[in-house]
């Protein structure tokens, strides 16, 4: 209809200019022709017009031909006048009723095309409407057709009892609006029902958060219990020097009470003879005194001894009955883990069989007796002869101990960049304390602490491994991290000409993803030839993740399938996304996994390779519970769908810390050590730090905040900026170690330093210094952690172990390690610090200036606070805990399968 409408208002308007054309004609002649020209394209568009809506009125038809015929007279009539008067050009012989008439005539031809165009529009408007009623009946019938389609799916899905045929009869609208209002009754119960779950899920996880501070809880009660029996029943060496020392004084009065008696009785001698009574009664008096004396000093002699034996012989039975209990596992773990590697070498070295190397590797998860005495027993032999002195044993039963490798980029302090690293010693430490054979893999890089391995050696054997269409040889070193229990590790050392982990870095190569390929493919390859059969392969980040497909798409075909695989995500904003064709390097089907229900990336259509290790391995797990909530949602950068679907095997364990190497009771890094019950040697710390740094001691209780991080976003870099700003506003002094990889963020934190340069207040470290580290921790009165999102977190527990309070944003593992000092809502006991829940600087300052509040005006709040949160127990034995029960679940699920 616009269209049309569009056409005759442009028809309207080209009648008017040709009008004024015609007034402005130099010649009848040229007038005639252009008027004719004009009438018979008119005509044309009148013809066009009426053949649009393809129907037309004789009304219309009857006016079309009398405007025609009126056109074929004009013609005809211009035709005679120019012969009339072709030779003339005088415009006077042209009469004023010719020119009259056809404007009357083409103001005729006008309101005719008018006309024409409104009949147009009314039969626009009829077909406008029967198009209305044709859609909404193909509303209708299509409402029908969706409901007929979803009857067989629903029915597939058992929700209907009867099998619906392809030919399902037309129901009648009364009943499909009935079924449709009982639906809508159906879906409105189970949103209710839904939202009920949620909030059970979040009441169930909110008891299970208490449940585990609980237990942790108890179990730091019961370690002191056990500590304080064990201090009763066992004298220090100062209790036997004071034993000692005490024989040896009765050991003197009774060499003292003898020698008084002997001289009393050479006396009595020499006055035998005499008749002075008075003297002999003297001299008899005095040696009854020493008589007495000496008895006195004997049974107390007696008492003594008869005591200090009953001690000795508790000390005998308690020493004994310890001895039986633990005869089996009083072998220092990093013992075990050389003999672990010991037959590990030998089998791929072909010296024993793969049924020798697992007799032994049962043998090592006893922690059996006889291997102890076959390996001491050793020391001095050649090695065919430790060979045969270990062959010679032999291990009825089996162990309940799992064999755990852990496959990862890096390991503290061998090869250490971040979080990950402290987490893959201090979970191996704990699970192997716990009884289980625990293994790592790590690649060989040519920046790694060396000094930190024991016993760093290469095999005398090469493992070949695919990659990129070709097999290349692999060296395959051995050692123990003797800071961490012994635990045992496997350097990888490729003998590629790329020369993949020889780039004096770790990370942050162009070829980052084609180098970690290559790695996972080499570990599992360093595995399956050995022969192990292992119970739990746990990998790391994307960057061992592609160990997960591996495993299940090429290894598990040639037998090598009695492991379960565990991944864990530390931090889901790196996923290790490529090109689909990047994949085929290490040998996967792109073809296969390219696909939305594998390895597909959900947003961008290239490969992601975490998200092949949640489709893929068998347990799923992230770094703490609030995180695990978070990524399931935007936090989830993408993959919140796949952790969705995969719910079932996905769950978040808070990190710990190696409590051995943060205790400031015994940490060499600090000037003074100190504990909870004595805050002498902290405030002695603050001090020194102040002198090494240059800040003012003016006053010595005035607050030091401390901040120990990477200066890049997810750390609230605009935060940290806010929080040096507010401490100095506040009247505290603030010092900041860390540095970043983002030059523009570095640039500004220097400036900032240049800024405070003069200021006696504040320092700003930019770099990282680990000895540094302890010391701020010690030396520290608050400790700032504004994260935008943190996935666990261990600064907050470290500081909280050297009595530094943490001042924190609730997000990740940080709102399950900080509980606020003012939330009454949770328990009294557990409450160890100051949060903010909004990233800006007004929730910051506000949690900053009540933190300073308590600080300055309740000393002995603050002082009670220190010593709880010091005392809190944030080792790895309640983490590991919650990974061994997962692992024997997963154990148990695949050996009831198979």
């Amino acid at each position: 209809m616009a269209c049309l409408a569009a056409a005759a208002v442009v028809a309207g308007a080209e009648a008017a200019p040709l009008l004024f054309r015609r007034r402005l004609a130099p010649s009848p002649v040229a007038a005639r022709r252009r008027l004719l020209v004009s009438c018979r394209a008119r005509s044309r568009s009148l013809r066009t017009a009426a053949e649009l809506p393809r129907k037309s009125t004789s009304n219309a038809k009857s006016h079309n031909r009398v405007n025609m015929q009126r056109d074929e007279t004009s013609v005809s009539t211009d035709k005679e006048r120019q012969e009339k008067y072709g030779d003339e050009n005088d415009i006077s012989n042209l009469q004023l009723e010719d020119l009259i008439r056809m404007i009357q005539n083409t103001e005729k031809n006008i309101m005719l095309l008018n006309q024409a165009r409104l009949q147009a529009l009314e039969h626009v408007e009829k077909i406008l409407k029967e198009k209305e009623d044709l859609q909404r009946k193909i509303k209708i019938l299509e409402t029908r057709l969706s409901e007929t389609d979803a009857r067989p799916k629903l029915s597939a899905e058992g929700q209907f009892s009867t099998e619906i045929n392809d030919s399902l009869p037309v129901l009648e609208l009364d009943d499909i609006k009935e079924e449709n209002m009982l639906l809508k009754d159906d879906i409105q119960f189970l949103k209710t029902m839904l939202i009920e779950v949620s909030e059970t899920e979040n009441s169930i996880f909110t008891l299970e958060k208490e449940r585990t501070l609980l237990d942790a809880s108890l179990r730091e009660l019961e370690s002191r219990f056990i500590d304080a029996q064990a201090d009763m029943l066992k004298p220090g060496p100062r209790q036997y020097d004071a034993w000692w020392e005490k024989v040896e004084n009765l050991g003197d009065l009774l060499e003292t009470a003898t020698n008084k008696v002997e001289n009393a009785a050479m006396v009595l001698g020499r006055n035998h003879d005499l008749e002075d009574k008075e003297k002999i009664e003297s001299v008899e008096e005095r040696f009854q005194v020493c008589n007495h004396e000496m008895h006195s000093q004997i049974e107390l002699y007696e008492n003594s001894i008869a005591e200090f034996h009953d001690i000795l012989s508790k000390l005998v039975e308690e020493t004994e009955k310890r001895s039986l209990e633990h005869s089996a596992s009083s072998m220092p773990s990093e013992l075990w883990s050389r003999i672990s590697l010991l037959i590990d070498g030998w089998l791929l070295e072909k010296r024993i069989s793969y049924n020798d190397a697992n007799t032994l590797r049962e043998m090592v998860r006893k922690r059996d007796s006889c291997l102890r005495e076959a390996y001491l027993s050793c020391r001095g032999m050649k090695d065919r002869e430790i060979v045969d002195n270990f062959l010679k044993i032999t291990l009825p039963g089996t162990s309940s101990g799992l064999h755990i490798v852990h496959i990862a980029a890096e390991m503290a302090p061998v090869a250490k960049v971040g979080g990950l690293a402290d987490v893959i010693s201090g979970l191996g430490k704990a699970l192997q304390k716990k009884g289980h054979l625990v293994e790592i893999i790590l690649p060989k890089y040519d920046c790694m602490q060396n000094d930190q391995v024991s016993n760093l050696k290469v095999l005398d054997v090469v493992v070949q491994s695919y990659f990129e269409g070709n097999l290349f040889n692999n060296k395959i070193w051995t050692g123990t991290v003797e800071a961490y229990a012994g635990l045992p590790v496997y350097f990888i050392e490729p003998q590629h000409p790329a020369k993949f982990f020889w780039r004096a870095q770790y990370y942050g190569e162009h070829d980052d993803f084609k180098r970690f390929a290559y790695f996972s493919r080499a570990a599992l390859e360093l595995l399956y030839q050995s022969q192990k059969k292992i119970d739990i392969i746990h990998c790391h980040d994307w960057q061992t993740a592609f160990v997960a497909p591996l495993y299940w798409e090429a290894y598990a075909n040639l037998g090598f399938n009695s492991a379960r695989i565990c991944f864990t995500c530390h931090n889901f904003e790196y996923q290790g996304a490529a090109p689909a064709q990047d994949l085929a390097c290490c040998g996967l089907d792109v073809e296969q996994l390219d696909r939305e229900d594998r390895m597909r990336d959900n947003s961008h259509g290239r490969i992601n390779v975490v998200k092949g290790a949640i489709v893929y391995s068998n347990i799923v797990t992230t770094v703490s519970p609030t995180y695990a909530l978070e990524v399931r949602s935007e936090g989830g950068r993408g993959l919140q769908d796949s952790l969705k679907l995969h719910s079932r095997k996905f769950v978040g364990i808070l990190n710990g810390i190696d409590t051995d190497t943060w205790n400031p009771s015994t940490d060499r890094h600090l000037k003074v050590q100190y504990n909870a019950n004595d805050l002498q040697g902290k405030a002695a710390n603050k001090a020194a730090l102040r002198k090494q740094l240059n800040l003012s001691s003016t006053n010595a209780s005035q607050p030091l905040v401390g901040c120990i991080t990477r200066l890049v976003p997810q750390k609230g870099v605009h935060l940290i900026r806010h929080a040096i700003y507010k401490t100095a506003e506040l009247g505290g002094q603030f010092v900041l170690l860390g540095s970043s990889p983002v030059p523009h963020i570095q640039r500004e934190f220097e400036g900032i330093a240049d800024h405070f340069q003069n200021n006696n207040n504040i320092r700003l470290l930019l770099k990282y210094d680990d000895s540094l580290s302890h010391w701020i921790y010690a030396a520290s009165d608050m400790f700032i952690v504004p994260s935008m999102f943190e996935p666990c977190g261990l600064t907050q527990m470290i500081a909280m172990r050297y009595g530094s309070v943490p001042i924190v944003r609730k997000t990740g593992g940080l709102n399950d390690s900080v509980f606020d000092f003012d939330d009454e809502t949770i328990p009294k006991e557990l409450r160890n610090g100051f949060t903010f829940v909004h990233p800006d600087e007004k929730a910051l300052s506000g949690a900053m200036e009540r933190a300073f509040n308590y600080y300055n005006r309740k000393p002995e709040i603050w002082k009670q606070l220190v010593q709880k949160d010091m005392r809190i127990d944030f080792s790895w034995a309640s983490s590991a805990s919650q990974y061994e029960d997962i692992y024997q679940r997963a154990v148990a699920r695949a050996r009831a399968a198979a």
